[in-house]
């Protein structure tokens, strides 16, 4: 595998791209977040390993950046801090694992193999299909520039389709998806709930996003109606 080191400390930087070249892997180095962008921009790289404490645009800002950019490679963000709020930071602006310095250059490894299992494909920490936007972190949705107020169920739903647009899904998925084994699925609550995000996404704006597929479920259009 290739790998882009992201770290500004030196000593840190030669010690893992040491520890991954021993074992026959690839690995360039950058000091600072603006590095990796363009790096990771020039060439194709199968993970990124990201220190959070890095000067000028720190690892947060830094992974935030590269997805904006459109660069999907597995990132796995290096700390020294413990706290719970810093991981939840970094998973959020687009990170796919992290690990607390000290750590094992084993452990390195095994989880840069792992993050290169699952593949490089697109994961944005904001969906948007169309005008339509929704923030997993925050659970907010927007249409265009107006945040639309939906109920946990309602998000749940929705968040749902936008991981899946253009795909037809049954109203049996969005029951597996939405509720517990014990929910009566012979109800019309799928209904109800299209109903209602309908009402909140679409009519108020003269759209139509969310089709009925007759005998077989709903649709989200890809261009978000």
């Amino acid at each position: 595998m290739r790998v882009l080191v992201v770290e500004d400390d030196p000593k840190m930087a030669a010690l893992v791209r040491r520890g991954l070249t021993q074992n026959g892997d690839a690995a360039d180095v950058a000091p600072h977040g603006e590095d990796a962008l363009w790096m990771a921009g020039a060439h194709e790289y199968d993970a990124i390993v990201l220190d959070v404490m890095l000067p000028g645009r720190n690892g947060f800002e830094t992974c935030a950046a590269l997805r904006e950019a459109g660069i999907w490679a597995p990132v796995l963000m290096l700390t020294a801090r413990d706290a719970v709020e810093d991981r939840v930071a970094g998973l959020d602006a687009g990170a796919d694992d992290y690990l607390t310095k000290p750590f094992s250059l084993a452990e390195l490894r095994a989880r840069l193999r792992a993050l290169i299992r699952r593949g490089g494909g697109e994961r944005p920490t904001v969906l948007e299909v169309g005008d339509l936007r929704l923030d997993p972190a925050t659970q907010q949705v927007w249409r265009g520039e107006t945040e639309v107020q939906l109920s946990p169920k309602e998000y749940a739903l929705f968040e749902f389709f936008m991981r899946r647009p253009g795909e037809v899904i049954s109203r049996f998925e969005l029951l597996e998806h939405g509720w517990d084994m014990g929910y009566d699925n012979r109800s019309n609550v799928i209904t109800v709930y299209i109903r209602y995000l309908r009402e909140k996404l679409d009519r108020p704006f003269g759209r139509e996003s969310l089709e009925t597929v007759h005998g077989s479920g709903y649709r989200l259009r890809k261009d978000g109606g």
